[in-house]
């Protein structure tokens, strides 16, 4: 009788230890923010043991940087001597303005940015004004000034380091950085 039942015992023990699910901590699976790691609830409302439905798929974490750029648009870009929103600017930022109300905890940095062309000093007025664009633009969309901080780099981290107008165009940006809280 024991040799009918040990292979369905055995069955058993298996299909428990395949159902469990891996701890995050132990998965390498990052958590969302700093509050839900301390209440013990993800990002996606999951208890800490529970594999979210975006780690299973490999879609980013919401809320975080990766999501931002790949969902929403993590970039403006300009025209030359310009701090102007153009339509594809304000539509990006209309964007951004609409992920940041669904995650009203984060804070964003906007990073101002310039080509080489003209003095550092200008380069640094002109990305400043570039940032302050853009967070002026995402207050009026409702976001609160608070959550969002600027700063220029001027000329000084180019995406591009040719020296062209292809090169250029890409420099002249203003960059939306989600804040890690640790």
């Amino acid at each position: 009788m024991l040799r009918r039942i040990l292979p369905f015992v055995l069955l058993a023990f298996v299909l428990a230890a395949c159902s469990a699910t891996p701890d995050r901590a132990s998965s390498g699976a990052a958590g969302g923010t700093a509050a839900e790691a301390a209440d013990g609830i993800g990002a996606e409302g999951l208890a800490d043991g529970d594999i979210a439905q975006s780690e299973l798929e490999g879609a980013p974490m919401p809320g975080s940087q990766e999501d931002l750029e790949i969902n929403v648009g993590d970039r403006v870009f300009f025209a030359f001597d310009s701090a102007a929103l153009d339509e594809a600017a304000q539509e990006t930022l209309d964007r951004q303005a609409a992920w940041l109300m669904q995650f009203p905890d984060l804070t964003v940095t906007v990073e101002g940015h310039a080509d080489e062309r003209g003095t550092a000093e200008y380069n640094l007025a002109l990305g400043e004004r570039r940032a302050a664009a853009v967070k002026n633009y995402l207050v009026a969309k409702g976001i609160d000034p608070d959550r969002i901080l600027t700063i220029s780099y001027g000329e000084e981290r180019p995406v591009d380091p040719a020296h062209n107008e292809a090169a250029w165009a890409l420099n002249r940006r203003a960059v939306t950085v989600v804040n890690v809280v640790n």
